[in-house]
Order: C-alpha cells, then structure tokens, then sequence
C-alpha cells in the first residue's frame, strides 16, 4: 500500500493558514501544523484554531536562535525591531529539519504574495526560501499560481490547478473562500508580533545595551511604564491594577518595590542590578507618587 503523502504547516491560527491547510487536505495530503514558541508572540490564536481542523500541531522553540538573529539581523529589520525576513527563514528551517524528521515531502504556509510590505514581496519570498535551505520544497498554496512551480508541484504530489493566485493586501478572496469552505470562526488579522510595535522594540533596544539579560526580563517589557534611572537600574511602574498585581510576580529578593501609602495608585518594581544608593530609591518615589491619583486621599 502506497504511504500517505505528508505536508508540514506553519500553522500560525490566521485565516491564510488555515485556508492554505485546508486546500492540500483537500487533495488527501496529510497535514502537520508547527507554531513557534517566543516571548515575542502567543499561540493563543493557534490553539483555538486547530480545534476545527485535522491537524497535530508541534511547539517548535525559537528563542534563543532568535535572540541571537536580533542582535545583527542579516536582512536588516523592519519599522521596528521586526527582522521579519531573518525570522521568517529560522522558521522555514526548523519546519524544514521537522518535514525530514518525521518523513514529509514538503511544507506550506499561509503567505500571501504582496500581503505584508517586507516579508512577502517576490524577492523576500525567494530569500527567505533560499536561507531556509530548503529551497523548491515551500508550498505557498494561496499565491502558487503567481510563483515558481515547486517540487511537490512538479513530482505530482499536489495539483498546481487547484492552487489559487490571490495577491495584495485585499482579504475579499480569503473571505469569500472561507465562507464556501464552512470557515467561520477565524480570528480578525492582526499582527501579533511585539517586535512590530514602536514602544515594545524602544524597550527592547534599551535592554539589549546591558551585557545579559533573562527571559523574564524581556516578559518585563510588556508590562507597565518604563525609567531607566541608570546605566543597569530600571524602574517599571504599573498602569493598572491588573498590571500592579503581574509586577508582583516579578519581585525577587533583590528588587525593590514602592507603593504610595494613602493613595490610591501604582506598584512599581526597581529592578536591582547593582547598588541601589538613596538619591535611586528618592526618584523612584518621586516617579511613583507622580502616578497616584491625590483625589482619593484618605
């Protein structure tokens, strides 16, 4: 009996993923999802998704080798901190070392031609495909039409006429297809990745200037208002009491915190790297009290 053909997926929870899945289990191919673990996006949106298709998925993760891409990007970033064309092609990678593993033929993914500036024009695409090292292997179902044909296309695995040619940012095709398909809870598009964010990535650049740093701190980022009181002393000061209480999470022996006593207002969290002398500990008060709302005075 001849063995099913087997794809793998960057399955991000987005509608493009899903539709591209959707169209090669239409052709009887065995589809696998990966996803990739950062502290710079969630799978909140992945989990939900696979509920309603027939796919394991595989947590692959990508930190530190990400980590290590942020520091001197080969293609350079995007707005932001965003090496979009980097990280695309790390991820490509490991879907590609996992295709091997688990004896696939090939991988495919959502990306639209023209749908996003930096990572999905036809020169990035073909970059991206080239570093990933596993060149003539990537299926992008959506945009096929309008792209090179790929290994799997030509070997007869998957039939290039029931690839589709969208392009452009417009989702009207997407739509329309997920409403033939019986496609209806799909997450709104959204970009997802903090690194794309102007505030997150200004943090992200004032903590890559200090000699090492753990993961908990880049968690850190995505909390509260940011001071950086010195060279390798921070002070983060909560905006809301649901941040107030994630701050307390973060407390280690070490730290200092700082609440107003008789008002109502924000924790904020020192984070100790080295001797913290009076002149931190006043303008950390300072900064404190400049948030506490003084009409609730007890």
């Amino acid at each position: 009996m001849k063995d099913k053909i087997k794809a793998v997926a960057l399955f991000s929870g987005g509608l493009d993923s899903i539709l591209a899945v959707k169209l090669i289990q239409e052709q009887g191919i065995e589809v696998r999802g990966v996803n990739f673990k950062t502290p710079f996006f969630g799978l909140d949106k992945t989990f939900a998704a696979i509920k309603n298709l027939d796919i394991d998925l595989e947590i692959i993760d990508i930190t530190q080798e990400l980590l290590e891409i942020l520091r001197n990007p080969k293609h350079g970033f995007g707005k932001n901190m965003n090496p979009c064309i980097d990280c695309h092609a790390l991820m490509f990678k490991k879907a590609g070392e996992y295709m091997t593993k688990i004896g696939a033929s090939f991988i495919l993914s959502g990306e639209v031609l023209g749908e996003r500036p930096m990572s999905q024009n036809r020169n990035s695409l073909n970059i991206i495909e080239r570093e990933s090292g596993f060149e003539g292997r990537i299926l992008r179902p959506l945009s096929a039409l309008l792209l090179a044909e790929t290994i799997p296309e030509k070997e007869g695995l998957v039939e290039r006429n029931k690839l589709l040619d969208i392009s452009g940012r417009s989702r009207k095709r997407q739509m329309e297809l997920a409403a033939k398909m019986g496609i209806e809870d799909y997450p709104s598009p959204a970009g997802g990745c903090k690194l794309t964010e102007p505030a997150f990535s200004k943090r992200l650049r004032d903590l890559f200037t200090q000699e090492s740093f753990s993961l908990e701190e880049i968690e850190l980022l995505k909390l509260g208002r940011h001071f950086r009181l010195s060279r390798d002393i921070k002070l983060v000061v909560g905006r809301n009491k649901e941040e107030n209480e994630q701050l307390l999470i973060f407390f280690q022996d070490e730290d200092f915190l700082f609440k107003a006593k008789n008002l109502k207002g924000p924790v904020s969290l020192l984070k100790k790297r080295s001797k913290v002398n009076n002149e931190l500990i006043d303008k950390s008060c300072r900064i404190t009290a400049r948030y506490c709302d003084r009409n609730e005075e007890e």
